[in-house]
């Protein structure tokens, strides 16, 4: 899911939630499984609409990797030769 479609998603869903809370008198109330119902039919969408726009994207959930990456790998570490000190002495 793109940014530009879940903004769309959480847009309608806050105009929804909204709409709900004012025309259906039920909708203002409470619940004994999920508690008050505008603040899930409002408040959440809201919040969480808002939190997409003002929040940067997390760059690993949006644009996941098709294939993963070789893992790189560790190389010897060649040292030149140091040249020893020759044993004989004239």
């Amino acid at each position: 899911m793109s940014r530009r479609s879940l903004e769309l998603f959480l847009r309608q869903c806050v105009l929804l939630g909204a709409t709900l809370v004012i025309l259906i008198p039920a909708a203002r109330g409470s619940s004994a499984w999920i508690g008050w119902l505008p603040l899930w039919l409002v408040g959440m969408p809201l919040a969480a609409w808002l939190s997409l726009l003002r929040l940067p994207k997390p760059q690993i959930a949006w644009a996941l990797p098709r294939r993963r990456r070789p893992q790189a790998r560790r190389q010897r570490v060649r040292r030149a030769a140091i040249p020893q000190p020759s044993a004989r002495r004239a």
